[in-house]
């Protein structure tokens, strides 16, 4: 028969492997809806590649052709397509889950809290709620 002390080290056990279960946290925002707290989770930020493409136009030459020149040298830098790569599978794969709203912090991908700027204490609401969950 197990003692109480063995239960209870039962229920940590369980309650450590619930946390550690989360298997991905991501948070989908833009610029105009800054999020903290951040240190595991992947970001994902709507308005990214808006952004990067207005680095691309950014202090060009009046000289319609120095600035197609310059845009094509641009344009052509491989950590720029990286980036831009990077921004639109994001908005890709935000646009997939079909959240209705920023921020959003999404929990393997089932669970989602919308509008707390703060990620851990929305990973702590949803790890909350799973553990009450049967």
């Amino acid at each position: 028969m197990p003692t109480r002390f063995s239960r209870f080290l039962s229920v940590l056990f369980l309650m450590a492997c619930s946390l550690s279960a989360v298997a991905e946290v991501l948070v989908v925002t833009d610029s105009r809806h800054p999020v903290q707290g951040i240190p595991d989770a992947r970001l994902i930020e709507l308005d990214r590649a808006a952004r990067i493409e207005a680095e691309l136009s950014a202090k060009l030459p009046a000289d319609p052709e120095r600035a197609a020149y310059a845009a094509r040298q641009r344009v052509q830098d491989p950590e720029l397509q990286r980036r831009l790569q990077s921004a639109y599978q994001g908005i890709a794969e935000a646009r997939s889950l079909n959240l209705a709203k920023v921020p959003a912090v999404v929990v393997d991908r089932r669970y989602v809290v919308y509008g707390d700027p703060d990620v851990s204490r929305a990973v702590a609401r949803i790890e909350t709620y799973r553990r009450m969950q049967p």
